[in-house]
């Protein structure tokens, strides 16, 4: 399967009413709209917004299946202390954190 096709059916995945009730654009969330989502619901947000955020394409970026995973704690705890913040800087923040970790690991290997 194409990665624009994975990112296809994450965007379709994302019920209307699971955006915490707004209609803004997931690049002008803040943390308060992503807490705002139903827990089942955030790791597509985080899937879909990291298409986005990483290339701008989602048709050119590949997933990231474990370092999603270590991503969404992060931005749930960066977004808990400070929830009226953008979303979308807690998202690349929490990936320069794991892309630097996962860095760390490869020099050991």
């Amino acid at each position: 399967m194409k990665p624009v096709h994975i990112a296809l059916m994450i965007a379709i995945a994302i019920p209307v009413g699971a955006a915490a009730d707004t209609k803004k654009p997931v690049a002008k969330w803040t943390c308060a709209d992503f807490l705002g989502v139903e827990d089942t619901f955030k790791p597509k947000a985080v899937y879909w917004a990291t298409a986005h955020a990483k290339a701008g394409k989602p048709e050119t970026t590949t997933i990231n299946i474990e370092g999603t995973e270590k991503v969404i704690p992060f931005i749930i705890d960066d977004c808990a202390k400070a929830p009226q913040d953008s979303f979308w800087q807690k998202l690349k923040a929490a990936w320069k954190k794991v892309d630097a970790e996962m860095k760390a690991v490869e020099k050991k290997i």
